[in-house]
């Protein structure tokens, strides 16, 4: 059994305040705020180019901030150094990679923030690799080869190689891209059994489709700029070219707050910006 989430007593697992992003010159993320508490799960939403997935990167450090702060359960981004706490689940495109690798073994990857290099997995590891390929359903698929498997069952198997590293974070880029409906119902099944464990979790969607009843909030990108902050929204609303206008915007926590703008495995894919 996977061990116990954080708690708010763990401290604030993402505080990001007036975070900017710069890409070779030019800015992708303006001015963000945004607060992820102990247990909520919490949909990052907009259109392609919004910086949404930069965003999601900037908390983990795999984009420098050019302006602003960040911190991760408390801790100043540039001092953290407890990258077990944090689960990040790339686009599926890197879950094979051409790397001849089984299911259990990209799953078992995500054990190695845990252990010592080199040290044989215990029978603890064994057990928590086993409970994260239940939780997303491969777990009668441990010596299939990873390239043999359909693209959403490779965004299932990444997301229970971050499970398997008992993470207090989850932070997923997109998992339901490209993936079919069958494959898309199995992973809001996996995040639904995270969420009633109490894991804290940062989606990155286009759309939720079968994800929109676990979402606790939506937090809407546009240009760059947070321009909603609140209540869950159907996938229609947040493209709707009226959000953020002043009787729509909403801010989670402080209402002052006025927009004006993991260590990665080698089996990640290149990241792709601005998205």
């Amino acid at each position: 059994m996977l061990r116990r989430p954080s708690s708010p007593a763990d401290g604030v697992p993402v505080a990001l305040r007036n975070a900017s992003v710069v890409i070779d010159g030019r800015p992708v993320v303006r001015g963000a705020d945004l607060t992820v508490e102990a247990g909520e799960f919490v949909a990052l939403m907009g259109a392609n180019g919004s910086g949404k997935s930069t965003l999601v990167r900037a908390m983990t450090g795999l984009r420098p901030l050019a302006g602003g702060s960040a911190t991760l359960f408390d801790t100043p981004l540039p001092r953290f150094h407890d990258w077990h706490r944090i689960g990040f689940v790339p686009q599926r495109a890197g879950a094979s990679s051409g790397v001849p690798a089984s299911v259990w073994e990209v799953v078992g990857s995500g054990r190695l923030s845990r252990r010592r290099l080199f040290r044989p997995l215990s029978a603890h590891d064994r057990r928590i690799i086993h409970d994260a390929m239940e939780v997303v359903g491969l777990e009668g698929m441990a010596q299939a080869g990873i390239s043999t498997l359909s693209g959403g069952q490779q965004q299932r198997a990444l997301i229970a190689r971050a499970l398997a590293g008992e993470p207090d974070l989850f932070l997923l880029d997109e998992p339901t891209a490209g993936v079919d409906l069958p494959n898309q119902e199995a992973l809001a099944r996996a995040l639904a059994t995270l969420s009633e464990r109490g894991a804290t979790i940062v989606l990155v969607a286009h759309e939720l489709g079968p994800m929109a009843p676990l979402i606790d909030r939506a937090v809407v990108m546009r240009h760059g700029r947070v321009v909603y902050d609140g209540a869950p929204l159907a996938d229609h609303e947040v493209h709707s070219s009226h959000l953020g206008e002043a009787h729509t915007h909403h801010h989670h926590g402080d209402p002052r707050i006025d927009h004006v703008p993991v260590v990665a495995s080698p089996l990640d894919p290149p990241e792709e910006d601005a998205r």
